[in-house]
């Protein structure tokens, strides 16, 4: 004779083979929104990650200049990612990815894509239209014909507004802290790219009005830095 105690667990047995099978299925993702293909007047990007499948350490060990790239575009996530890691807000207060000497943020960033030129607006996380058309080919010519502008599939061009440091700082320490602080948004960038699976190079050999009358430029947007990126094209 089997005792009561002994009858719960094979209760149990036959209620757990009796019970409907349920399947436990991973959220679905948020798909990512389709890259436009022709000139938007604005185009709010997708919302930066902030976890990655690299390391820092692994992408500091990676970064290479990559001059070379392979036709295929950015996605708006991959150009979104980018575009905050060179100046991205990071807090309710607005402060930025890359350090700002008072927080005076002289920086403009604009991508260069093959439809239109782009400039990025950190707050809202958006690219509001600032040119039509593809402007990499002029835009090659005044970067003494590097070939990286030419054929990558965008072209992110760091500016600085060097008044609104000027007015805390004045004109003698300026330079100095506009300089530093363009050169964390471009290492920001490098990294990014590295993150992403893409590559990029830092190019400051350009004519400085060249670059300006090319991209249609406000007068007090000084351009700083071209960083070319794209998909690594395998070695010849």
């Amino acid at each position: 004779m089997i005792g009561h105690t002994a009858l719960f667990p094979m209760f149990a047995l036959v209620l757990a083979a009796c019970a409907p099978l349920v399947v436990m299925s991973r959220p679905t993702p948020t798909p990512t929104p389709p890259r436009p293909t022709e000139p938007q007047t604005v185009i709010r990007l997708p919302e930066p990650r902030t976890r990655g499948p690299l390391s820092l350490e692994e992408t500091l060990a990676r970064r290479r200049s990559v001059r070379a790239y392979t036709p295929e575009p950015l996605t708006l996530a991959e150009i979104g990612q980018l575009l905050w890691a060179a100046q991205g807000i990071t807090d309710p207060e607005g402060r930025r990815t890359a350090p700002s000497a008072g927080a005076r943020y002289p920086l403009e960033v604009y991508v260069v894509l093959p439809e239109a030129v782009y400039h990025y607006r950190p707050h809202p996380h958006e690219l509001r239209l600032h040119l039509p058309g593809d402007r990499r080919p002029a835009l090659y010519e005044a970067a003494l014909a590097q070939e990286a502008v030419l054929t990558a599939p965008a072209v992110i061009v760091i500016t600085a507004v060097y008044r609104r440091t000027a007015e805390r700082y004045g004109a003698q320490r300026t330079p100095r802290y506009v300089h530093m602080e363009v050169g964390h948004a471009a290492q920001n960038v490098l990294l990014q790219a590295v993150g992403l699976g893409l590559g990029s190079v830092p190019i400051g050999a350009f004519y400085d009005d060249r670059v300006r009358e090319v991209l249609a430029l406000p007068a007090e947007h000084e351009p700083l830095y071209l960083l070319p990126v794209g998909h690594p094209a395998a070695p010849r």
